[in-house]
């Protein structure tokens, strides 16, 4: 009997849709002809999945009694006997209950396809076994219930069902996935857009990786080689030396480029077995790999090109990253292409990029005037060619000599020494004219040995020698000064380019002129002081008295700063760059000074605000309490006025209310000052948070049966109790005197990670997102005309109070219409840690 097929819909989590989904497949196999059976289906309460089992023939389910709980699982032995062909079997992690005859429902459906019976199932890619520990990250909940990450592999096919987490958290909001009382806490924990973000991130790449590893089969299968483009895989090349960084750098730049790019590093070892690299560089050079999410690999080959490009092909790479070689022209020469040449040649459809390098720790520096126009290796050459070249040549025309051909052999002498003057420059180029000369006279003219001269055009030749020599080593030597002075002008552009546009750039513009500064000139440190403080340093200035010490160069930058540069003396041509340097140097630190003022000045600017509010306040809010009370004592007083009992009661009660009105508002007002100010004293605790709800209920004078407590067992806050108090009743009153009196207001304690939370929701208007910064500016009533609203300082103090305790106070829309205020507290130390 041939085995059943199994597809499972893959989901980031609970309530994107998977069960919906198959659901949705079995009316569609059904109207196919195709026979269909539900095995199990979890609906979870919701209606439009409950709706889609019409039309679907159930097969009963197995009832099991657990911890007094009756549960309905899937009887797998009535669906082997009503033996479907297609089965939609829910929830492939689940845990059965006890009585079945496997543990794990994917156990089960392993069966029915052992059977013949294809299956449609669901998971969520939180239960897969190997992400676990990744899924405990994210969200702070382990999952009990796992399925082997082996059964999703071995699926004929693997879909997923995605949904944005926005989506996912409007359906949540509109009580499209969990019951009304779950919801608030639900959004809070688990449901968190940055959790959702991420573990639909995993999803993906789980499934990315599946497709990966289902094509590299089917290539396996057909016996395809060539490179196929999915996506870019940069493969670097590591030899140890000092170029490693700058080249993985590039690589992961290349891989950075392409979504889901990978970079690969790999290091070709010899076959012998001998190091003849820095074992300590490759250690560094890995770390740097696995920083920059790559792996590093290591192969063994003594064909170098060869087992790069074997590797790469292994590795499906579409991009390799090798350096340019440190070889010479004359070695290359003698020795033929090197591993960068033979690479291209191999690498065919593979691109492959060549990239300079600079010694590992030293910048670019700049070219200097005083040096020779010609390097020390050409220089070499030049002589090396003179010495043994002219000798050489000498020889070889001596050996074929006759006397017609003198003329020839003065003409080929001429072309060496100008060869000479193109490579050495004009001191080789001299050298090789006299020693050409000399030997022309002694060795390739009659009379031979001797300085005689029978032809007069033979000192003519000595001469065109000498004088071809000169003219082409100055051509040579004018080229090689105008190349180098043209580098430095380049180098020099570049340096300020890069420090003129990081002189408006904040604090860091000041450390990248140092750096660059420093790399530029050849420097072993840079430090800009201002009087005895250190403004910005770098690389390694010389602080102590060694011997190979010297005294730092000092440059005055502005009126109160100082520049040290610390290594080698500066040219003239240098000193004029630097002059630049600190001229910019100066700008960036008066820009700085200029924003450290305007930043002392924004919270003057701030309390001025907040001063212009109180007197406000004091104009207008404080008037109507102070009036009422004047009034009522004055009537009390009045002898004029006949008062029965009833009236003077009346009067004395209104007094009592406008001072406890106004004792309130001064108390807000100390207290807005003291936050403003940040002089607010906290006494922070571990306490209960019944401790303080109860207080605070009991402080607004709420009904019983207008608050709806949800306390869970949650562990201890840190705060301070009084101030917490104060937090709570400011916000109970504003969701008491807002939520219709026939529905009451929630009170919710959950706990996530480090923090405990206290979720006050009502089902009043609410705020709109767009106005709920505003809501937290003192003095700020957001339309409420209640004269009883007071200054419009509630929610600002508790904020405040809720700041300064190391919480947060932050406002969300309640799932269904109204205002959630959530009070965010740290979690209390063990006292067993402390």
């Amino acid at each position: 009997m041939a085995r059943g097929a199994l597809r499972v819909l893959l989901g980031a989590a609970p309530g994107v849709g998977k069960t919906f989904a198959m659901l949705e497949e079995g009316h569609q196999l059904l109207a196919a002809g195709r026979d269909v059976a539900v095995g199990v289906v979890e609906a979870h309460g919701r209606a439009a999945t409950a709706a889609l089992l019409d039309g679907l023939e159930l097969v009963p389910t197995r009832t099991a009694l657990h911890r007094g709980v009756e549960l309905q699982e899937l009887d797998l032995g009535a669906v082997l006997r009503r033996a479907p062909k297609v089965a939609l079997v829910d929830e492939l992690a689940h845990t059965n209950a006890p009585g079945g005859e496997h543990e794990k429902r994917w156990q089960d459906v392993a069966a029915l396809l052992d059977a013949g019976i294809d299956v449609i199932s669901t998971v969520n890619v939180q239960h897969l076994e190997s992400l676990g520990d990744v899924v405990e990250q994210i969200t702070g909940v382990r999952q009990r219930e796992t399925v082997p990450d082996a059964v999703l592999r071995d699926a004929d096919r693997v879909e997923l069902v995605d949904l944005q987490p926005q989506a996912l958290r409007a359906r949540l909001e509109a009580g499209e996935v969990y019951p009304a009382a779950r919801v608030d806490a639900a959004l809070s924990n688990y449901f968190r857009l940055g959790n959702l973000t991420a573990l639909r991130e995993l999803a993906l790449l789980w499934l990315a990786d599946e497709v990966d590893q289902a094509l590299q089969r089917y290539r396996e299968q057909q016996g395809i080689d060539a490179t196929w483009e999915t996506r870019e895989r940069v493969v670097v090349a590591l030899t140890g030396g000092t170029e490693g960084e700058t080249l993985l750098k590039r690589g992961a730049r290349i891989a950075a480029r392409s979504s889901g790019g990978d970079l690969l590093a790999v290091h070709v070892q010899r076959q012998d077995g001998l190091v003849d690299r820095d074992p300590a560089a490759l250690a560094a050079q890995r770390a740097l790999v696995e920083r920059l999410g790559g792996s590093f690999h290591t192969v063994v080959g003594d064909d170098v090109p060869k087992a790069l490009v074997q590797f790469a092909r292994a590795s499906h790479a579409t991009q390799l990253v090798i350096g340019a070689s440190r070889r010479g022209w004359l070695q290359t020469a003698l020795t033929g292409p090197g591993i960068g040449q033979a690479v291209v040649r191999e690498s065919g459809d593979i691109d492959v990029h060549m990239v300079a390098h600079a010694a590992a720790g030293q910048g670019r520096r700049l070219p200097s005037l005083a040096d020779a126009p010609l390097s020390k290796r050409r220089q070499l050459a030049g002589w090396a060619l003179a010495m043994l070249g002219v000798p050489l040549l000498t020889w070889l025309l001596d050996a074929a000599a006759e006397q017609a051909s003198v003329t020839a052999d003065a003409l080929l002498l001429q072309l060496w020494v100008v060869v000479v003057a193109l490579v050495g420059g004009i001191w080789a180029a001299t050298f090789a004219a006299l020693l050409a000369g000399v030997l022309f006279l002694l060795v390739l003219v009659e009379p031979r040995f001797t300085f005689a001269v029978a032809e007069p055009w033979h000192i003519a030749a000595v001469v065109v020698l000498l004088a071809s020599a000169l003219l082409v080593s100055w051509v040579v030597d004018r080229a090689a000064r105008t190349t180098r002075a043209a580098g430095r002008s380049a180098a020099e552009s570049e340096l300020l380019a890069a420090i003129s546009s990081g002189v408006l750039g904040g604090q860091g513009s000041i450390q990248v002129a140092l750096t660059r500064t420093r790399e530029a000139l050849g420097l072993t440190g840079v430090r800009l002081l201002q009087g005895e403080r250190v403004v910005a340093i770098d690389g390694e200035p010389a602080d102590g008295a060694g011997e190979s010490a010297r005294a730092p160069t000092a440059v005055p930058v502005g009126d109160d700063a100082t520049l040290e540069l610390h290594g080698r003396m500066l040219d003239a041509g240098e000193r004029r760059i630097l002059d630049v340097v600190v001229h910019q140097l100066a700008a960036s630190l008066r820009h700085r000074s200029v924003a450290a003022v305007a930043s002392e000045l924004e919270p003057l600017a701030e309390q001025d605000r907040v001063r212009s509010a109180l007197l406000r306040a004091v104009g207008h809010d404080l008037r109507r309490p102070l009036a009422a009370a004047a009034t009522s004592v004055g009537a009390l007083r009045s002898a004029s006025i006949p008062l029965d009992d009833a009236a003077r009661a009346e009067l004395l009660e209104t007094a009592d209310e406008s001072l406890e009105t106004l004792a309130r508002l001064v108390t807000d007002l100390l207290d807005v000052s003291r936050v403003e100010a940040g002089a607010l004293a906290v006494a922070a605790r571990p306490i209960e948070l019944d401790d303080v709800i109860v207080p605070a209920l009991e402080e607004v004078g709420a009904s019983p049966a207008a608050v709806a407590l949800e306390l869970g067992e949650v562990p201890r806050a840190s705060a301070d109790p009084v101030l917490l108090q104060r937090v709570l009743v400011n916000l109970l009153g504003n969701a008491l005197r807002h939520s219709p009196a026939s529905t009451p207001v929630t009170i919710v304690t959950s706990a996530f990670g480090d923090a405990v939370e206290v979720r006050i929701a009502d089902r009043g208007p609410g705020i709109a997102p767009a106005e709920r910064d505003r809501a937290f500016v003192p003095f700020q009533r957001l339309g409420d005309t209640d004269n009883d609203a007071g200054l419009g300082l509630g929610l600002a103090l508790s904020r405040g109070f809720t700041d300064a305790m190391g919480g947060s106070l932050e406002a969300e829309t309640t799932p269904g219409g109204g205002l959630t205020m959530v009070v965010r507290l740290r979690r209390a130390p063990d006292e067993e840690s402390t």
